[in-house]
């Protein structure tokens, strides 16, 4: 992982179609970006920073001492986003990997961002992510997005695709996809290259456009997930999570 000298990049936007203007939405007195960056300076991988087209989210990131990047409004999906950053930030290639950690995810949980990189240490792997199993409810919530893979190893497993649908078909678990993607930078700047895919289109889901280019994407396998937030019933949640984690 050290050789790699990895970047972690928070893609933030505030128009969001579902819940707009999240990543300024309050948590326990803090905006939600804050708490995303926070988690990301903790796991001390390398340098944070957050790519965003708003000057109110870069704002909230430089009030706290972190470090924001400006970028266009007009990006298909995060990952998108963080390939421009990343050339701006480092066009010397300094940094071998890039991880794409969704601003939605204030709570994610300790090990985690470590967990996704290492799976580069697999030269075969372009891609890492996170998965934990999907409760009942999540199979018909098409805001869950399930991971359908094949084992490869205790706590990991390789993607074989991603939807909003319920998948597998039939008995047994399922596991549910954790918005964290750790690039091998080769890999990155491939995709940020492809035009979207159909099925990327059609499911809503942007890692959809790697597998559709055959890269290959390995997941850890969580404990558990971290509440994200998608709609409104997502973000009370949240708050309500967070309260019992840092009780006043």
């Amino acid at each position: 992982m050290q050789a790699l000298a990895p970047i972690v990049i928070i893609p933030a936007r505030l128009r969001s179609t579902r819940l707009p203007g999240k990543p300024l939405a309050d948590i326990d007195g803090r905006p939600m970006i804050v708490h995303v960056w926070e988690r990301a300076c903790a796991a001390a991988l390398g340098p944070v920073v957050v790519a965003t087209d708003s000057p109110e989210i870069a704002r909230a990131i430089e009030s706290v001492g972190g470090h924001a990047a400006l970028t266009r409004d007009a990006h298909v999906c995060g990952s998108d986003r963080i390939g421009e950053a990343l050339r701006a930030l480092d066009p010397q290639g300094r940094h071998g990997a890039a991880v794409n950690l969704q601003g939605d995810q204030p709570l994610l949980a300790d090990g985690a961002l470590e967990a996704a990189l290492a799976l580069l240490d697999d030269p075969a792997v372009d891609i890492g992510t996170l998965a934990c199993p999907a409760r009942a409810e999540d199979a018909g919530d098409p805001n869950a997005v399930k991971l359908v893979g094949a084992p490869l190893a205790p706590g990991r497993v390789r993607a074989l695709y991603f939807t909003r649908a319920p998948a597998p078909h039939g008995d047994g678990p399922r596991l549910k996809h954790i918005g964290v993607y750790a690039f091998r930078r080769a890999a990155l700047e491939r995709f940020v290259s492809l035009p979207p895919s159909p099925l990327e289109l059609r499911e809503g889901l942007e890692q959809l456009r790697a597998l559709e280019a055959g890269m290959r994407i390995d997941a850890a396998l969580l404990d558990k997930g971290a509440p994200s937030v998608d709609t409104e019933r997502d973000l009370t949640a949240l708050r309500a999570a967070a309260c019992e984690q840092d009780p006043k």
